[in-house]
């Protein structure tokens, strides 16, 4: 998923950035870097590692300048290794590119190859580095007209902030799959994928940087241009279900009520007989509050977080998902001892991870472990920035419910149906990407891309 952050105008750039790094941690514990310009010289300070391990009160101090770009990495697209850290930095003829890029681009093959072709040289694994390729290639006397050169060749999503020779540029998609918002703060403006970071340094929100907007923010304000046709957006609705954090305002509307909402329609159409509903935290936490309201049923937090361990699902490999989900979380025996229990998640991907909680739970001796989730089967592959991009990744792809309960190893298992969690939206049903729960695509895809991922079903 990525989170992505940006600044101009302000004489403590790299601290904002930092700052709001740390708000994005959750959507990226891979790596995180930072990229500055003062006028004359640019620098930069990356490292694999949580915002917290790369930067120190030294590197923060060394990265002068009144702009900066910075990035914290989950990857989906490029192996996890010190070359693909972002912001992604080239230096031309022309001057310097950084990049900070969120989504996957789904036609990153055919334009890679094409840059090869004309002796094009990659540096990473990344999609987000042909960007800075086809903005150096340009041939377009004009900045703004290089971009959307540049933005016209993609296709996917991309959410966006480039530093581009001192000048902070940020765009989106015509879909609008990654939100992206706009603030201000003592005169500077900011950029971030989320507005829990403008939150954290007190900026004011502005607005959403719309799908298909591109900004070019200077000292003088902000410039805003379209030119692309405005079609059918595919807002992600996964970052309302899991990734967002529920702080957040994303595609204008609050994500901690949108959750609340998720879990009333769960208990309405998947009631249980239980003594207490227990959620999964964190991510499961709000909608298991709905759950619990709508069915008269205590919560009970009987399952504690080790708050210094990360987010299990957006590891890069299923050895570290399935330890981290060992010290992660706790059982406290004397709530969940002899007691009839529904475990509230907010989405089921691999199953492994809920394989583990189940069997600790019943060692802690729970009667009855049920489990309801509040969102349908994830069947199909995401190729717009989410980490299941084959079906051998996806429990529901390939087996049933009821197959999937005895897997898990819960007495019972209920989904939230596809109709129920577009019905507790904020917007309106047709403005959401579904492929991931009905493999019906917003796009049409690379025959090339789309064959390798199905093939690896």
């Amino acid at each position: 998923m990525c989170g992505i952050f940006g600044t101009t105008g302000h004489k403590d750039a790299a601290r904002l950035t930092y700052l709001g790094l740390f708000a994005l941690q959750h959507r990226g514990e891979e790596s995180a870097g930072i990229v500055t310009f003062d006028g004359r010289r640019v620098r930069q300070h990356k490292g694999m590692g949580l915002v917290g391990d790369v930067f120190d009160e030294r590197a923060i101090k060394s990265l002068r300048g009144d702009l900066a770009v910075g990035h914290v990495r989950y990857s989906t697209t490029g192996s996890s290794e010190v070359k693909n850290i972002q912001p992604f930095l080239v230096s031309h003829k022309k001057g310097h590119i950084a990049i900070a890029h969120n989504g996957n681009l789904t036609n990153t093959l055919q334009l890679r190859q094409a840059l090869e072709e004309k002796g094009s040289i990659f540096q990473s694994t990344m999609d987000s580095e042909i960007i800075a390729h086809l903005l150096a290639k340009s041939e377009k006397a004009d900045l703004k007209e290089k971009v959307v050169e540049a933005l016209s060749q993609l296709q996917g999503a991309y959410s966006l902030v480039l530093m581009v020779n001192g000048l902070l540029i940020a765009a989106r998609d015509p879909y609008g799959w990654r939100p992206l918002c706009l603030g201000r703060l003592d005169g500077a403006y900011v950029v971030a994928s989320e507005t829990c970071a403008l939150d954290l340094i007190r900026a004011e929100y502005l607005r959403d940087i719309a799908p298909g907007e591109t900004i070019f923010i200077t000292k003088k304000g902000v410039e805003s241009i379209k030119p692309f046709t405005q079609g059918k957006q595919a807002l992600c609705i996964f970052e309302y279900i899991y990734f967002a954090r529920p702080d957040s305002n994303i595609f204008g509307h609050n994500v901690y009520l949108t959750r609340k909402r998720l879990g009333h329609q769960l208990a309405r159409e998947h009631p249980v007989d239980c003594d207490l509903v227990m959620p999964v935290p964190d991510s499961g936490n709000y909608a298991a509050l709905g759950f619990a309201e709508e069915a008269k049923i205590p919560l009970e937090l009987s399952l504690v977080r080790n708050h210094y361990v990360g987010r299990t699902f957006i590891q890069p490999s299923q050895y570290i998902r399935d330890f981290r989900v060992r010290v992660k979380l706790n059982p406290i025996k004397d709530v969940l001892r002899g007691k009839r229990i529904v475990i509230i998640e907010d989405s089921i991907v691999r199953g492994t991870t809920s394989r583990v909680r189940v069997k600790t739970l019943r060692e802690a001796g729970a009667k009855e472990v049920h489990m309801r989730v509040s969102c349908p089967p994830l069947v199909s592959p995401c190729f717009y920035g989410i980490d299941f991009p084959t079906k051998k990744e996806l429990i529901a792809s390939s087996h049933s419910v009821e197959w999937i309960r005895d897997f898990i190893g819960l007495d019972s298992l209920k989904y939230l149906s596809l109709g129920g969690m577009l019905k507790s939206m904020p917007l309106l049903q047709e403005q959401f990407c579904v492929a991931c729960f009905t493999g019906n695509y917003p796009t049409k895809l690379p025959k090339k891309f789309s064959k390798f991922a199905l093939e690896n079903s």
